[in-house]
């Protein structure tokens, strides 16, 4: 029997690539997504994604998202409080497992676990150290498509949000730069591709800065 597994689901391209390969699994079961908001917004916090676009990505994949909403500006404790909350749920439902997209970020994958353990429950990380040129190419190789919804203007100019992720923006990254973006330096929304039974059509709206931040508002057509 599988073992059943939450996916915690940014929307983004390594969420993507991730939940991909754990479908394919003959060990897990995923049963439903797990996307934090920032109620001020109603859009998935750290992306800037509207909530819409990634009710229209859970549809397409055909598994129910819960919803975890925070505050803007919210604290760890009241991420851990709302996040925890949900987790107990899962746990008491017989769900024993969270996966996640992450790929070498070692404080990450430990803050991760630990959290976890505290509810005993246990993660699963699908990508973890792979290589993260291979992951893009695979990621393409695959029939993935995916937008540029935020960059950190400290690694990219502006030229890089709003972009389709593919061998062209690849090959203008600049040096230094992680090709899936695992610093932080850009995010994504995964549009199309085989975890998706219909492509998102999308278009490009405002920009807005925050901090170091630009965010490219992603409109469903």
């Amino acid at each position: 029997m599988k073992e059943r597994v939450a996916f915690c689901w940014s929307g983004g391209k390594d969420s993507a690539l991730a939940l991909y390969e754990l479908r394919q699994s003959a060990e897990y079961e995923v049963v439903a997504l797990l996307t934090t908001l920032t109620r001020d917004f109603d859009r998935i916090s750290m992306h800037g994604v509207r909530r819409e676009l990634l009710l229209r990505q859970a549809q397409a994949i055909g598994l129910p998202v819960d919803e975890v909403w925070i505050t803007q500006g919210a604290s760890n404790a009241e991420y851990e409080a709302q996040m925890g909350a949900q987790l107990a749920k899962y746990k008491s439902v017989g769900i024993s497992r969270v996966g996640f997209g992450d790929i070498f970020l070692e404080d990450l994958r430990v803050y991760r676990e630990q959290n976890l353990a505290r509810l005993g429950l246990s993660a699963v990380f699908p990508i973890w150290k792979r290589d993260t040129t291979e992951l893009i190419e695979s990621f393409l190789a695959c029939g993935f498509r995916s937008i540029t919804c935020c960059i950190d203007t400290r690694k990219l100019d502006d030229s890089f949000v709003g972009r389709e992720i593919d061998r062209r923006f690849l090959s203008e990254l600049p040096a230094g730069v992680d090709p899936c973006g695992e610093n932080g330096e850009f995010h994504s929304y995964a549009c199309a591709g085989p975890l998706f039974d219909n492509e998102i059509s999308v278009r490009t709206g405002e920009t807005v800065r925050r901090d170091s931040f630009l965010f490219c508002d992603l409109l469903p057509n």
